[in-house]
């Protein structure tokens, strides 16, 4: 099981972060990388809450959205070709007196199978890189999206 964190600081409110987070039309993957089109199905959709599949690359999985609380959005991995147990996501939004949101987020990845289970480490090891890249173009596909696009993240 691997254990991902990053951090990063962004012109969007909790609101507008969340809002970007839990847009499930087309276009997500211009957004969110990991996260093709053509893998996107929402299969319940309601006020906080939705069970959606996401993927790319021939790796796929079913997770129940959870933004009940606009300060903590909770990503849990139900099914899945290559994740199981305790994988997923949580992000954690601190409104910052700046009018800045400091983002946190927490990956967790646990193999259900040898490849998945090989699939973590490399993603908890070497991997981390892409994984840091997608979150910070994910952040910056938001910011744009609201208007509010700046320079290239550098840190």
């Amino acid at each position: 099981m691997s254990t991902i964190r990053f951090q990063a600081t962004t012109t969007l409110t909790p609101e507008q972060f969340v809002a970007g987070l839990t847009d499930f039309g087309p276009g997500r993957e211009e957004v969110f990388p990991n996260s093709a089109d053509s893998y996107l199905k929402v299969h319940y959709l309601a006020s906080g809450r939705a069970d959606v599949t996401e993927g790319s690359g021939g790796i796929w999985e079913l997770l129940t959205y959870d933004w009940t609380d606009p300060t903590r959005v909770l990503l849990t991995t139900t099914d899945s070709n290559m994740f199981g147990g305790a994988s997923g996501y949580v992000y954690t939004l601190t409104r910052q007196g700046d009018g800045t949101t400091h983002v946190d987020l927490e990956i967790v990845r646990e193999g259900k199978n040898v490849k998945g289970k090989a699939l973590a480490w490399v993603l908890g090891s070497v991997g981390k890189g892409s994984l840091r890249k997608a979150f910070n173009s994910s952040i910056r596909g938001i910011e744009a999206h609201n208007g509010l696009a700046l320079p290239p993240f550098t840190g």
